[in-house]
């Protein structure tokens, strides 16, 4: 592939992938929470509930981006997973409004976690498959603007289904309405990659033979011992800014209704601003990232997340709510688009789905811990949603002194690739 030529269209082909998954993502994080609220459970509950699919990513995640990077099939390593996991997913997922009793739900929504699981993780490998180490944050921010429209459409249309079923058909229909929008479009996306992306033969960016798992953490130790600690330390501080963002994502919707005032539809409307400056970033993004470094990229942009957070605690207004969030998806935009790139600097080529695997370790292990956090703090103390933002701020500072000890990524030779 020339170094010159970035191949926007089949980009924005595998990027559907992504605008599928972040579509559902929304929906599941605005809706099932005043779902469960509504059937009197209580605040750590839903906080626990929100986490599940987190267990599942990263148990299965790791596991699934192994095994895709060892699949072989006519269709290629990484395309049978979504074969299989999609039309799993978005049967599960329409099924958890669906659901008459809180069992039920609970169940739909282990289905949902393990069939995206199965997935998720050799859909976003097939970034290192595809591109060479300098390709990957333009293509990574072309992937986060296609997730970020997901995003914009699940709140702005999801919230829009919503109330129009419920002034409409009633509270029933209107519970099922974005779920069934959520499902049809994950169908619709993934259909997109399979029938756009063909797989390589064999990864850009690696001519050579795949080493095995075992070689793999034999590399990262080696590099340790050599004083090159950067993935564990990298992977410590993608753990604290992904458990900080994970308190307003799954908690902002709740913030919304029950300190705003706002309603179920319009919450979801209203926070489909921080997607939107995400969007209008995400490319952005990747290129400053690609130019200027991503760990100084994405060090910027947790220094601005910081004090955005920390003024969160005193917003009372829609307007100032709307202020905050489109601060907060250009500086998330810094962060998130130049993440999952830099991970792949500090491992081997040719293990793409290995190392993504270990990119959701760390991020799910994030976001187990996240919700419930909060919601404990809410059992205490029914009502301080606000305390989400306070929260949220420390973890992004304390993400931002640990990406501070990360050394600079090993220099280009051998299976390594350098820092750019």
């Amino acid at each position: 592939m020339s170094r010159t030529t970035f191949p926007w269209g089949r980009t924005f082909a595998l990027a559907f992938g992504f605008f599928g998954i972040s579509l559902v993502g929304p929906i599941f994080n605005n809706f099932v929470p005043l779902l469960l609220k509504q059937r009197e459970v209580g605040a750590l509950a839903i906080g626990v509930a929100l986490t599940w699919d987190n267990y599942f990513n990263i148990v299965l995640q790791p596991l699934v981006g192994a095994l895709s990077d060892r699949t072989r099939t006519r269709w290629g390593r990484r395309l049978p997973w979504l074969m299989v996991g999609a039309p799993l997913a978005a049967l599960a997922f329409v099924s958890i409004p669906l659901a008459r009793s809180v069992a039920g739900i609970m169940l739909a929504i282990g289905l949902t976690n393990f069939a995206l699981a199965v997935f998720r993780s050799p859909t976003i490998a097939l970034l290192g498959d595809l591109y060479p180490p300098e390709q990957r944050s333009t293509a990574n921010g072309v992937i986060n603007l296609m997730g970020g429209l997901g995003a914009i459409l699940a709140f702005l249309v999801g919230g829009a289904l919503y109330e129009a079923a419920l002034s409409r058909w009633g509270l029933s229909a209107a519970e099922v309405a974005p779920f069934a929008f959520g499902a049809g479009m994950l169908l619709l996306a993934v259909g997109v990659v399979l029938w756009r992306v063909r797989e390589p033969q064999q990864p850009v960016a690696s001519a050579a033979a795949e080493p095995s798992l075992r070689a793999v953490w034999q590399a990262v130790r080696q590099r340790r011992l050599a004083g090159h600690a950067g993935l564990g330390r990298l992977l410590l501080a993608l753990l604290a800014w992904f458990w900080a963002y994970s308190l307003v994502e799954a908690w902002l919707s709740s913030f919304g209704k029950f300190v705003l005032g706002l309603s179920d539809g319009r919450v979801a409307m209203v926070t489909a601003v921080l997607p939107l400056t995400f969007v209008a970033l995400a490319v952005p993004a990747g290129l400053a990232g690609a130019r200027w470094g991503r760990r100084r990229v994405i060090l910027a942009g947790l220094m601005a997340l910081t004090p955005l957070l920390a003024l969160g605690l005193v917003v009372r207004t829609v307007p100032a709510l709307l202020a905050l969030l489109a601060g907060l998806g250009a500086a998330w935009a810094l962060v998130n688009v130049n993440a999952l790139p830099l991970v792949y600097e500090y491992g081997p080529e040719g293990q793409a789905g290995w190392m993504t695997g270990l990119y959701y370790i760390a991020s799910n292990a994030a976001l187990i811990l996240g919700p419930p956090a909060l919601g404990l703090l809410l059992e205490w103390r029914p009502g301080a949603y606000a305390m989400l933002f306070p929260l949220a701020a420390a973890g992004m500072a304390l993400a931002a002194v640990l990406l501070l000890g990360v050394p600079a990524a090993p220099a280009e030779g051998g299976n390594f690739a350098r820092d750019r």
